[in-house]
């Protein structure tokens, strides 16, 4: 059995490792790390392009963002949150791409509008109070509005495309929108990290168990999947970075932190446009509202990617339930995660996820029809032939005790630390890797906190993240001499 001594183990090559990789490496590069991954290669789970939306979550489209409120308007304050993260993801990939550490920003980052699409009188009432609300600060400033069946057209075609001229519709347009690859972004990531000194990638090794010593230090043993060996690593700081299998190795660690928490898996499916020439008429992302009962990566949308220079249009995502937790994970994922500690916050939401269940069911149980029937809401001109079904990734949504309801689940991310900050875990799903870098920037500041606070530290993350430590809800001038610089930098346009 080899063992290796690091300062860091970051398992897991997705986004979130390789982004808290990158921090590190920049703020210490004598720090040593080493990354293990249980596949043969890296980023391709959740961080994979075709497993994730792929959209640069700013709240810019995404209605789910701006929930109605009971006097008729809309709440902005996630939409300001997710925008600012965005706007900070933005920042450190900049900073990356100018210090040569990325390449050219075109190999993981594309222009992309993002839009909004809504039909019928209630709905167009929505959009236009949401509108009128964001469009106000100067995050959204950029925002456009119409309810012109002409304009939409220029907009998006497809979508407009021999739409009865009574139809009641509006649409909003950013244009600076981004679509990001994350699954290229993060492996140029690693390719770098590895030009480095102190740093080492493993593949195809699992983590059979973590054991923190009486120094704090954690001894983790990993299983070469390939010849079967037995290493162990020890690390000062352990991040579980695994997507869905952040939870089983968050159980294994033993943690305080951790124990309570739940998980429950949702699949999706894409239709994939077959036909180029359908592909080349749209170019934006074009996000509707959600059902009923629909988990937030539910919401559907009609979606332009850029995956290695070449266009790609997909509707979706459908959901459905699975019991892995990884998409190449095992059936028996959930069932082994269910322990004493979490399973009455897991049975009080399944109780209480009615909505959930029935959707999800209604999910799994549509026709290559039914999912072209509801694509035809969006492009009404769409052919069934021209499609075919993809299967994306799979999220672990969160489930954790409530004191008063027994359980709660929960959609959004959520990074679990232990008092001593040796150990940090990443639950949950969306946004996911859009707002990558200010969680990895938090987990940092919890788990680093001595040398977070030094000067060094301080002056190095702020070359980073021009706007850490500010506010860019309320800064208006500081925002805009940030987007400016990085829509330069990455590619993206201009305001």
């Amino acid at each position: 059995m080899t063992t290796k001594a690091v300062d860091v183990l970051l398992v897991g090559a997705g986004a979130m490792s390789t982004t808290l990789g990158m921090l590190l490496k920049q703020l210490d590069p004598s720090m040593k790390i080493c990354m293990v991954e249980r596949l043969d290669h890296v980023a391709h789970e959740s961080t994979d392009a075709m497993n994730n939306a792929g959209t640069g979550h700013a709240a810019y489209c995404e209605l789910n963002y701006t929930p109605k409120k009971a006097d008729g308007g809309v709440d902005p304050s996630k939409a300001f949150a997710i925008n600012e993260a965005f706007e900070v993801s933005l920042q450190f990939w900049s900073y990356l791409v100018n210090a040569k550490a990325l390449p050219n920003p075109a190999k993981f980052i594309s222009n992309v509008p993002h839009q909004s699409f809504v039909w019928g009188e209630e709905n167009v009432q929505f959009l236009r109070s949401r509108y009128e609300t964001l469009s106000s600060t100067q995050q959204f400033a950029q925002m456009e509005y119409s309810e012109d069946h002409e304009v939409l057209s220029e907009w998006m075609p497809l979508v407009m495309q021999n739409r009865s001229a009574d139809e009641k519709v509006a649409g909003t347009r950013v244009r600076h929108g981004a679509d990001v690859n994350f699954g290229s972004l993060a492996r140029h990531m690693v390719e770098y990290l590895d030009q480095q000194g102190d740093f080492e990638l493993l593949l195809s090794r699992s983590v059979e168990e973590l054991t923190q010593g009486d120094d704090k230090r954690w001894t983790v043993e990993l299983k070469n999947e390939q010849s079967g060996a037995k290493e162990t690593i020890d690390a000062g700081f352990v991040f579980l970075g695994a997507g869905g299998g952040a939870l089983p190795l968050l159980q294994k660690s033993g943690i305080e932190e951790g124990k309570g928490y739940g998980g429950f898996p949702v699949s999706g499916m894409w239709l994939v446009c077959k036909n180029q020439d359908v592909v080349e008429q749209h170019n934006a992302k074009v996000y509707g509202l959600a059902p009923i009962g629909a988990p937030p990566m539910s919401v559907p949308h009609l979606d332009t990617r850029v995956i290695d220079g070449k266009k790609a249009l997909l509707f979706g995502p459908f959901a459905g339930f699975t019991t892995k937790f990884l998409k190449q994970g095992s059936v028996f994922d959930m069932f082994k995660s269910i322990k004493p500690g979490n399973l009455k916050p897991m049975l009080s939401v399944g109780a209480k996820s009615m909505d959930l269940t029935r959707y999800l069911i209604s999910e799994v149980m549509q026709t290559h029809d039914s999912r072209c029937d509801a694509l035809r809401f969006f492009f009404p001109e769409a052919k069934n032939e021209d499609w075919e079904l993809s299967y994306a990734g799979q999220r672990v949504q969160i489930i954790k005790n409530d004191p008063e309801k027994g359980g709660k689940l929960e959609f959004g991310t959520e990074v679990i630390a232990s008092a001593d900050g040796s150990l940090a875990a990443l639950l949950g799903a969306s946004p996911g890797a859009s707002t990558a870098v200010p969680t990895m920037i938090e987990v940092v500041e919890n788990c680093f906190n001595e040398k977070m606070n030094s000067a060094e530290w301080q002056q190095k993350i702020k070359e980073m993240v021009p706007s850490y430590k500010e506010s860019l809800i309320e800064d208006g001038e500081l925002l805009k001499s940030v987007r400016q610089n990085t829509l330069t930098t990455l590619g993206l346009g201009s305001i």
